[in-house]
């Protein structure tokens, strides 16, 4: 089984959780209180860093009852940190709702999921690519509407 180091930054920060065992993601934890005001986006802070495994990144997720209760979500979602990055962990938070959130020490952020990462080399393609049944349709090509 592969570790997953957890630096703390500040005193009252709290490590990630996982409810279950089986759960893919860990909880992630403010690590102070705020308000964002209907339609803002904010930075919260965990207080922790990380050290992924070899060849993995942290994926950041929003949770499922933030997003159903108070239409709060992960901006960027996913948002990825990189196998290298060791500065502190910070979720970027917005309110779709129509009132304010009250993000309150110690309050379940976000979840984080540590996923597999393939390495690869780029490079450009010297002529054509490979053609595909699909070939260059996008944006709701497959018939479905």
């Amino acid at each position: 089984m592969s570790k997953l180091f957890i630096k703390k930054h500040h005193p009252d920060a709290k490590l990630p959780e996982k409810a279950h065992k089986t759960d893919a993601g860990a909880d992630l934890f403010s690590v102070e209180g705020s308000e964002i005001l209907a339609g803002e986006a904010k930075l919260i802070k965990t207080g922790i860093s990380i050290q992924l495994p070899p060849n993995t990144e942290a994926q950041i997720r929003p949770r499922s009852g933030l997003a159903l209760k108070h239409s709060v979500t992960v901006l960027n979602s996913p948002g990825t940190i990189d196998e290298e990055y060791r500065g502190e962990i910070g979720v970027i938070l917005i309110n779709h709702g129509k009132e304010k959130f009250v993000v309150e020490k110690h309050m379940k952020i976000a979840q984080m999921v540590v996923k597999p990462v393939l390495p690869v080399e780029i490079e450009e393609a010297q002529g054509e690519l490979s053609e595909t049944d699909r070939g260059t349709g996008g944006f709701g090509s497959t018939g479905n509407k």
